[in-house]
């Protein structure tokens, strides 16, 4: 994929999917998640929303110790995408 596509917003239909991907089974997760799209929905891009997924392939427990900053992205998970949306999801949390 190359830059151009990466740095374009996902269209509606892909942004329905990733937010039913999203869903998640512990609330405090879902609260991050439900305003992280209510503040970036209209401009997220293919890069981030592919970040997104990955860290939804996480158990909710390590998904919420990423967002809580008890833990830091590591292994696989340090990724400059993954370290932008989870600065995205966490700034989402603090300004709601």
């Amino acid at each position: 994929m190359n830059a151009c596509t990466k740095d374009a917003l996902i269209d509606e239909r892909a942004l329905s999917k990733l937010r039913w991907r999203c869903r998640r089974g512990l609330l405090e997760n879902d609260l991050f998640i439900e305003r992280f799209f209510d503040r970036h929905a209209s401009g997220l891009t293919v890069s981030q929303a592919q970040a997104l997924g990955v860290l939804m392939e996480l158990s909710d427990n390590d998904l919420l110790d990423l967002l809580l900053a008890r833990k830091l992205p590591e292994g696989d998970l340090l990724r400059d995408d993954i370290t932008e949306v989870l600065g995205m999801l966490r700034t989402a949390r603090s300004t709601v």
